[in-house]
């Protein structure tokens, strides 16, 4: 009954009303996973800003191990939705075993290459030798909480997409609280530093695993994970991966050109500029994870009622996602253009050395989201190829603003403006990706319409 309940929810309720539940919860949700890194970073940043800017070294890591949770757990969860939409529900039960396991396999591939090689992947990500031993101890603590955060974060998209937004925002909220309670205990009250700061990560990650595992074993699950469906099919594999490339595409093109602007700010900069852009970089994540979180929120929705063939519930789930990351994404803007040093100081305010590091903080927060408004629009376009199975321009307009794009202006701009060339690359690569990105949705609207106006003539 609850499961014929949650797919009438998706297909009839009012749009607005859906858009509000499933959204509200992701962007909780999406906030909190981001504060696993950030809060990191304020903790360690009240002891020295050189703390920070080792940590910061270390997230084109966590990006790629996100990257890899995403194309499984999104991948997963877009197949599964349509499917669900259609009415087969079994097959979208088998979607869930395959996405469980390959999630398992790939996470002890990743620990093993992480255990092994930690030094050489941290200079090939432009650690100074004076950043190495920080950058080093925390990534090998964070190596071990993997098959954590894959199976935890990766499986709780399904359970947003199988309608428990809430039983999802809790996923997020125990790892989250844990983290900070620990991160105060381990670095502030014990002194531990940067090994504290990655102990307090791991154990919120197993924690929030555990809370995932409980709800996929019990009563309250429309979706049952079983043991027969755990086993690989390629062809469900190759259905999964390719509806998760364009979230992936999207994070290993971040995590790529942090470790291009990493290099670029060695180049043009020192430590003290690599601290400023990790604080504008979490400041940055904190900023877009509600639009990433409004984007899961809208996924179910379009997805299931595209798969019902109710386009006219997908234009209205679409209009109203881009209205509110218009919206959003400008409040921000207006936030990082007038009270830069209030945002910064979240991470500084006690460090030794804040005098050094402000000045260039501020310069860099400014300056990379100059084009903020209209960022909003863009990622929401790209979601809704992924949720409507259209993967291939999902791929292109998600990789044209992280990589495609972003990547050039970020080699050329410094070689004419030095530093503030690296700052300027976000903006520069945003307006382009947004004009690509209109072009692909006004042609897409327009067959979007004549599908609602087919299916109006059908019902009179």
């Amino acid at each position: 009954m609850e499961k014929i309940d949650k797919n009438k929810l998706l297909g009839e309720e009012d749009v607005k009303k859906l858009l509000i539940k499933f959204s509200v919860p992701a962007i909780v949700g999406m906030l909190v996973n981001a504060l696993y890194n950030v809060i990191d970073k304020i903790f360690l940043g009240q002891v020295s800003s050189l703390a920070i800017a080792g940590v910061h070294l270390t997230y084109p890591v966590s990006l790629i191990i996100m990257a890899f949770s995403m194309l499984i757990g999104m991948g997963g969860n877009s197949l599964s939705s349509i499917r669900m939409g259609q009415g087969r529900i079994k097959q979208s039960e088998k979607i869930l075993g395959q996405s469980f396991t390959l999630q398992f396999v790939l996470s002890v591939v990743l620990t093993t290459v992480l255990l092994l090689f930690p030094e050489a992947i941290l200079r090939k990500l432009g650690s100074s030798e004076a950043l190495l031993p920080i950058a080093t101890e925390y990534l090998s603590i964070l190596a071990i909480g993997i098959p954590a955060q894959l199976l935890g974060f990766g499986m709780n998209f399904f359970i947003r997409g199988e309608g428990s937004p809430s039983t999802a925002m809790g996923t997020m909220l125990i790892g989250a609280i844990t983290n900070i309670i620990l991160d105060y205990v381990f670095v502030i009250v014990m002194g531990m530093g940067v090994k504290g700061a990655a102990l307090a990560t791991i154990v919120g990650q197993f924690l929030s695993m555990i809370w995932v595992f409980a709800f996929f074993l019990g009563k309250k699950t429309s979706l049952k994970l079983k043991r027969e469906n755990l086993r690989f099919e390629l062809p469900v594999v190759k259905e999964i991966v390719a509806l998760g490339l364009a979230p992936f595409g999207m994070q290993i093109a971040a995590s790529l050109v942090i470790v291009v602007f990493n290099l670029q700010v060695n180049h043009y900069g020192d430590d003290q500029a690599i601290a400023a852009m990790g604080i504008m970089h979490s400041i940055s994540t904190l900023a877009f994870m509600p639009v990433f979180g409004l984007n899961q929120g809208s996924q179910p929705i379009i997805g299931f009622n595209y798969g019902a063939k109710k386009h006219d519930r997908v234009k209205e789930a679409f209009k109203l996602a881009c209205i509110v990351a218009t919206i959003y994404m400008t409040l921000t803007y207006l936030a990082m253009m007038f009270i830069p040093e209030t945002l910064i100081k979240a991470f500084i305010m006690n460090a030794k050395d804040i005098d050094k590091v402000m000045p260039g903080a501020v310069s860099c927060l400014r300056l990379s989201s100059l084009a903020n408004p209209v960022v909003g629009f863009q990622i929401i376009s790209a979601n809704y190829f992924q949720a409507t199975g259209k993967a291939v321009r999902g791929i292109v307009l998600s990789l044209s603003r992280q990589l495609l794009v972003l990547l050039p202006v970020l080699i050329i701009a410094p070689r004419f403006l030095g530093l503030n060339g690296v700052w300027l690359t976000y903006p520069i690569s945003d307006v382009i990706s947004f004009l690509l990105t209109l072009a692909f949705m006004l042609k897409e609207l327009k067959l979007l319409n004549k599908e609602i106006e087919l299916e109006s003539l059908n019902q009179h």
